[in-house]
């Protein structure tokens, strides 16, 4: 049995633990949360080294993509050195190629129709292959960027103009601690409202769940979210603020969607590699596997 182990300086509470079969072949898949702890996640990583064969990397990012610019998160250096022979990801190379291939299906399937919908994606530079996919099909996007990671009121309005901001502000943004820029801990349970206009304004609202939790305010009736990593309790709240569908670009494994890094590392261990692999070998595991999106119509 191949074992995958996602360490994540988020929320203990969100802990899960699930054996699935993958065509054929038997996987552990276990999240161990720190509570914000980066040091703990550390050492947990380190005694994990060697003993399993792939580790996810979550509530954190290693890279913060744009425009075909990488930005190294100076926290994340610390989890890069952290092993020797067991590959660790963070999920960026399931952000290029799942979550690309997931809007183009919804498109494609008729499950969602993108063109001249209002979409609000909550973080462009975490989310960039997503947010490149629905700039094909429409021209109302709010990317909120500095918004909800910094805490700037302004709403960027193309990819373009987030290209622009990331050249200024990346290089800044990269050297502060992640905390500032993403929930982590206790702060993943926090929600505070805060613009509610964009939030009003969106037909679909897409991106990473905790940030997109983070400032939602109570009446989302009538809303798609367009998101992973939800809980039963995540799907129950969205259900009492109205929201109409949610889609996690993730397989539901005993009732609740992985992160990213999980099905990254799970794929990487499949594949029986030591790092990421190509965006080819991506798709191709991609189609093997026939990953869908899985949609849930909660007023329903």
């Amino acid at each position: 049995m191949k074992q995958i182990i996602s360490v994540s300086i988020g929320s203990s509470k969100r802990n899960h633990e699930v054996q699935i079969d993958l065509m054929g072949e038997e996987f552990l898949i276990k999240r161990i949360g720190t509570d914000g702890d980066i040091d703990k996640a550390i050492e947990i990583i380190k005694d994990l080294d060697g003993k399993v064969d792939a580790i996810g990397l979550g509530g954190i990012d290693f890279y913060l993509f744009s425009k075909g610019r990488r930005y190294i998160i100076h926290d994340s250096k610390r989890f890069l050195n952290a092993t020797k022979t067991t590959p660790i990801l963070d999920g960026s190379g399931l952000k290029n190629t799942l979550e690309r291939k997931i809007i183009r299906d919804l498109q494609e399937s008729g499950s969602v129709d993108f063109r001249g919908k209002k979409v609000m994606l909550v973080c462009g530079l975490d989310r960039f292959g997503m947010g490149e996919e629905i700039a094909k099909l429409t021209d109302q996007m709010v990317i909120g960027d500095l918004m909800f990671a910094l805490g700037i009121g302004i709403p960027l309005r193309s990819l373009n103009a987030l290209d622009k901001v990331a050249r200024v502000f990346a290089p800044l943004a990269i050297r502060l601690p992640f905390s500032v820029l993403y929930p982590t801990g206790k702060s993943q349970e926090e929600i505070v409202e805060k613009y509610g206009k964009y939030y009003n304004w969106a037909d679909i609202i897409a991106g990473d769940f905790l940030m997109i939790k983070k400032h939602m305010p109570k009446d989302l009736t009538g809303k798609i979210i367009i998101t992973n990593t939800t809980t039963k309790d995540d799907m129950e709240e969205l259900k009492r603020r109205g929201v109409e569908v949610l889609i996690t670009t993730t397989p539901i494994l005993n009732g609740r969607s992985f992160g990213t890094n999980v099905m990254e590392s799970m794929l990487v261990a499949y594949a029986g590699k030591k790092g990421e692999l190509s965006e080819d070998e991506y798709f191709e595991l991609l189609d093997r596997l026939n990953f869908q999106p899985n949609i849930v119509w909660l007023q329903k």
